[in-house]
């Protein structure tokens, strides 16, 4: 199917399609809707992947200079508590 058609289908303009396709444009929550309700998925599938795509650019342009930052001192990553029950 083609970015027109597509558009055509979800009552939105083809660039908009085209646009987020070709990495310019961010998958809003109107575009989520549409597009979740079209290819029967959920909304959220659609804006994580937004999502994922931001933080993979944001890595690979800021990434280095970010790791490059002081932290915090004495702070830990703290782990999930643990979902199971002692016996």
């Amino acid at each position: 199917m083609s970015a027109a058609e597509l558009a055509r289908r979800l009552k939105v303009p083809t660039n908009r399609i085209t646009h987020i396709i070709n990495g310019e444009r961010a998958v809003t929550g109107d575009t989520a809707l549409r597009l979740a309700h079209f290819f029967g998925t959920s909304e959220e599938f659609w804006l994580n992947l937004q999502k994922m795509y931001e933080l993979r650019i944001a890595k690979e342009e800021f990434g280095a200079a970010i790791k490059s930052l002081p932290r915090l001192a004495g702070l830990r990553t703290k782990r999930p508590a643990s979902r199971h029950r002692a016996a």
